[in-house]
């Protein structure tokens, strides 16, 4: 297993070097979303108007932070179990995701469509969101400020611990079978 240290704006070119099990610290910027963002987006797409951010090459962090204290950038921010979001995943990576970032195994439609797009699912380590925040430098709101903590929400992450579940050849940390 590998070690990597990237920026987001380079996920495209890493995806098909990295394997299930790679360590990645990444930095660059990330978008939170979760359920109720994702089912917004989808209307969006739907209806032909903007996003809120590209696409194309983006990472999406699979979070909902907690309220921002004074003295930090942000408030804990673990990630979300990323099932949840197998519904919208496949349409997300066909249009250009990059990766994501979230919990948890994930459905044979997402794996495929990972595959498909030579993209990756990054998980990072349920229940350690204080400390995941640390690596955390900035948070800013962009879209759907209703939702709260379930806004979309621009990041800027500096060398985010990170372990590849699962790769664009179809390597998974999730069973056996490639």
């Amino acid at each position: 297993m590998a070690e990597y240290s990237f920026n987001t704006s380079e996920i495209k070119k890493m995806s098909p070097k990295l394997r299930a099990g790679d360590r990645v610290l990444l930095s660059g910027t990330v978008y939170t979303s979760r359920d109720a963002a994702h089912k917004r987006i989808m209307s969006l797409l739907d209806s032909g108007e903007a996003l809120p951010y590209e696409l194309d090459g983006a990472v999406i962090y699979y979070a909902g932070p907690t309220p921002t204290p004074e003295h930090l950038a942000i408030g804990s921010c673990g990630p979300t179990t990323s099932s949840r979001m197998d519904p919208f995943a496949p349409r997300m990576l066909d249009m250009g995701l990059g990766a994501m970032v979230g919990k948890g195994g994930r459905s044979e439609e997402v794996c495929e469509a990972i595959r498909r797009n030579k993209s990756v699912y990054l998980c990072a380590v349920g229940g350690a969101g204080a400390l995941a925040s640390k690596c955390i430098t900035s948070c800013e709101v962009i879209a759907f400020e209703d939702l709260g903590c379930e806004s979309v929400k621009r990041l800027e992450f500096k060398d985010f611990p990170l372990i590849v579940a699962i790769d664009c050849e179809g390597g998974t940390l999730f069973s056996s079978e490639k």
